[in-house]
């Protein structure tokens, strides 16, 4: 029986559908409540659609995000056990919001350039909810 893919032809097909798949993704961080007195805060799970950032805003009751406190880089696709070294001090009980951003927009790759309210390296939305979750700090 003859195949009909090339070897090239097949591996380029199993890229293009392994992108698809992670494109189809749903974006979303799973963390729990955890101990930073280490200077880290970590997502269990995050899932992306394209390369990004995990970026860890301060927030409150509100649950709005608030200033970064720091981030990580993410890859397309799931990736487990993200952390982010915090950039200040966070105290017990304080409200953490661990967020998916993109990668978009800015004028370097690789380079975490958002600030609060811009749109380079901004928040992704899904349904125009922000894709995140809320932890509180031990």
């Amino acid at each position: 029986m003859l195949n009909r893919f090339s070897a090239p032809a097949a591996a380029a097909a199993l890229l293009l559908a392994s992108a698809a798949s992670a494109q189809d993704m749903t974006p979303m961080v799973e963390a729990m409540d955890q101990d930073v007195s280490n200077g880290v805060v970590s997502a269990s799970m995050v899932t992306a659609a394209e390369n990004g950032w995990l970026v860890v805003h301060r927030t409150d009751a509100e649950m709005a995000p608030g200033p970064v406190v720091g981030h990580a880089p993410i890859r397309v696709g799931e990736t487990m056990d993200v952390a982010a070294i915090l950039t200040e001090e966070v105290m017990p009980g304080e409200m953490l919001m661990l967020m998916v951003h993109s990668e978009a927009g800015g004028m370097e790759t690789g380079i975490f350039e958002y600030t609060l309210g811009a749109t380079e390296d901004g928040p992704v939305r899904v349904d125009d909810e922000l894709v995140m979750q809320v932890i509180t700090t031990q």
